[in-house]
């Protein structure tokens, strides 16, 4: 199998462009990051669950795409998990996996459809980046949770050439707002050779 859609995702495009190649790619995206191992859900879902007291309380699932990350996310032993994305199509997938208790789509640069504390923690697994989503969303998700709400997020190699990913992260950290709880690099598509990092923080 060719890199399909992999070889041309990490370009620079707008927000309907980013929808429409998501609703294309979303017949054949498990198949294509499964070929190369894709190890970013699993890893930011067991970094998620050392940092939580309690598996049973709701946790929404940003950008869950076809909802392998939700997968990632109820295998480690999460029981409550809502789901958004840009794409209807990769959204259809997702449910059929029956997996998520709500799944709903978004638009670009919207605020986040739920009051702070409805959710305990927020997962945005290989959303933010070149791509996909811009860094601003990590500031959505910090308005979207309570003081004591976790947010678990990855940025693979592409996202860290660009200082202002970290950056953004550093800028909470500097200011109080957040707290780095756990942050650790390893695999992402070894099949590609390319690594994330993965990041647990706590708002504060």
């Amino acid at each position: 199998m060719s890199q399909g859609f992999l070889h041309k995702v990490y370009d620079a495009r707008d927000a309907d462009e980013t929808r429409a190649l998501y609703d294309d790619w979303s017949a054949s995206y498990e198949a294509e990051v499964a070929e190369h191992g894709y190890a970013t859900p699993g890893r930011c879902a067991e970094a998620l669950k050392a940092q939580m007291d309690d598996l049973s309380a709701p946790i929404l699932d940003f950008g869950c795409g076809t909802g392998l990350s939700g997968l990632a996310l109820r295998l480690a032993g999460f029981e409550v998990i809502d789901g958004l994305d840009l794409s209807a199509d990769m959204l259809k997938v997702a449910e059929a996996k029956g997996i998520y208790r709500t799944l709903s789509q978004i638009d670009a640069g919207a605020s986040l459809p739920h009051e702070p504390g409805d959710y305990a923690a927020i997962a945005a697994i290989g959303v933010i980046g070149a791509g996909a989503a811009p860094v601003a969303v990590f500031d959505t998700m910090m308005q979207g949770l309570a003081p004591g709400g976790r947010i678990v997020l990855s940025f693979n190699d592409h996202a860290l050439a660009d200082p202002a990913h970290d950056g953004k992260l550093q800028e909470h950290i500097d200011a109080g707002s957040a707290r780095l709880l756990f942050k650790a690099y390893g695999d992402h598509l070894p099949g590609l050779d390319l690594k994330s990092t993965v990041y647990v923080l706590e708002k504060l």
